[in-house]
């Protein structure tokens, strides 16, 4: 069994008897031909089935440690597939914090056609048991939530589910299998946001899902086939590449993420500092049990009369922009962007203040990052929140 980072470059091996190709080639095709018309044949149809696009599939089965992968056109796109192998009647306890765009689809559109969810705070693995009834089939949940970065533990939470016989499906965008291994810890579903770190270059949409069992891997093959929302053969082939250097961008982004947490601790107009690497939290000791890292994304709170619209307007290194995981450094203000769609009540009952900034930090000399968040927090404390506006 290789290394980690042997898999991460090699992936499974290319046998491409045509060229000696290092990397799969892209296969842009939409179909292939058959030797005869009784013949059984591997690829018929790219909705089916395509080289390029197996090829990673196999790779994010082999870091994660599980039988079956597959690849879709996007985050969303895998989440949808995952959560359409469930029927009408079923119940599935989701996490409290979730991307915004899985609590829409759960809301807005599961909800709709028949499956029944109720929220658990997964931090807390008490509130979890209580909430199971007859009909549950699942839980759901991101093991390090977005913009709060705080800690849920997998193993606690596929011990319960395993008890009840639940599923327990993670999203582990913001750890990759690089960092986490939920499978390793109990659960039976993993999916990816490729599109974030993954990719890591901010230029490629895509979603990957991974199963535990051949039976799970089939029930989510018939909707990647059925549905079709699958990766293209170009996308894959980015992701793919990107999958490459995660290790030694996520090493530097995560130094990185110490250095700029180190520079914040000294500013009073500092007041909070999320991230799992802190020590001394409930969420550190998760995460030191279960991770092999604490990841590229920190939040932080500015003191109430910083204007924190004029920081963020201020950076100029950093982008204003509402993704993350890429090489690039970028900032967003939840309350104002990524969360905006909540109402404001939720919001603030979420612990998403007028205040918080989330910094997904990238691979930049962490120098120059400090610099620019130090020339930003001068800037917004010349510019104070007017009276009115508080």
């Amino acid at each position: 069994m290789t290394g980690f980072n042997t898999q991460l470059v090699h992936g499974q091996n290319v046998h491409d008897n045509q060229t000696g190709a290092i990397n799969i080639p892209i296969y842009n095709s939409s179909t292939y031909a058959y030797p005869s018309a009784t013949s059984k044949v591997r690829w018929d149809y790219e909705r089916s089935g395509n080289p390029t696009r197996e090829y990673l599939e196999k790779q994010i089965t082999l870091l994660e440690n599980g039988k079956n992968g597959f690849a879709f056109a996007s985050g969303m796109a895998a989440i949808h597939a995952v959560f359409a192998i469930f029927k009408p009647g079923d119940h599935i306890l989701v996490g409290n914090q979730i991307y915004g765009g899985t609590f829409r689809i759960l809301n807005q559109y599961f909800k709709e056609r028949g499956i029944e969810f109720s929220v658990v705070d997964t931090t807390n693995l008490a509130t979890i048991e209580p909430a199971i009834k007859e009909n549950t089939k699942a839980t759901y949940f991101e093991p390090v939530t977005n913009p709060l970065l705080h800690v849920s533990s997998v193993a606690g939470v596929a011990k319960i589910a395993q008890k009840h016989h639940l599923l327990t499906i993670v999203d582990n965008t913001f750890l990759t299998p690089y960092l986490q291994k939920p499978l390793e810890l109990g659960a039976d579903i993993v999916v990816h946001s490729a599109t974030k770190y993954l990719s890591g270059h901010s230029d490629v949409i895509a979603g990957l899902v991974v199963t535990n069992s051949e039976e799970l891997g089939k029930k989510v093959y018939f909707v990647q086939n059925a549905l079709g929302g699958v990766l293209s053969p170009e996308s894959a082939s980015l992701v793919r590449r990107g999958i490459q250097t995660l290790a030694v961008r996520m090493d530097r982004q995560q130094q990185n993420a110490f250095e700029i947490i180190h520079f914040l601790e000294q500013r009073p107009e500092v007041t909070k500092i999320y991230y799992p690497g802190i020590k001394g939290t409930k969420d550190y000791l998760i995460a030191s049990a279960e991770c092999q890292g604490f990841g590229g994304v920190l939040s932080f709170e500015l003191a109430p009369k910083i204007n924190a619209s004029a920081f963020v307007n201020q950076l100029q290194l950093i982008r204003l922009a509402v993704s993350l995981g890429a090489v690039e450094s970028l900032a967003e203000l939840p309350y104002e962007m990524s969360h905006a769609e909540l109402p404001p009540a939720e919001r603030l009952k979420a612990g998403i203040s007028t205040q918080l900034i989330r910094l997904a930090v990238g691979i930049e000399d962490s120098s120059d990052l400090i610099a620019d968040l130090k020339q930003a927090i001068d800037f917004a404390v010349q510019h104070p929140v007017n009276k009115q506006s508080i």
